[in-house]
């Protein structure tokens, strides 16, 4: 298995913390395990353990990040579907 930040360019998967990609590497592992009960729903993985799941990846994301335990974040069962997840901040103007 191959982890998904050595897809990245080497200045950026070097910014990786070591416990994501030890948290990625679990996941891959339980994988199987998972694909019943959270197929199709994004998680947020570490521990060994779904620390976050649901349908919203931004919701589950926050949620996950929140715990601080690095988390490897994906969709169940649709890992080698493409993904972009934007985040955009626009200030608001009251005229």
């Amino acid at each position: 298995m191959h982890s998904i930040a050595d897809q990245l360019p080497p200045e950026i998967a070097r910014q990786i913390h070591p416990d994501r990609r030890k948290n990625e590497a679990a996941y891959w592992a339980a994988r199987e395990q998972l694909l019943d009960q959270y197929q199709g729903q994004w998680i947020g993985f570490a521990d060994g353990r779904v620390i976050a799941s649901g349908s919203s990846p931004v919701t589950v994301f926050a949620e996950a990040e929140a715990s601080g335990l690095h988390p490897f974040f994906i969709c169940v069962g649709m890992e080698e579907e493409p993904r972009r997840i934007r985040r955009a901040v626009f200030p608001y103007v009251c005229a």
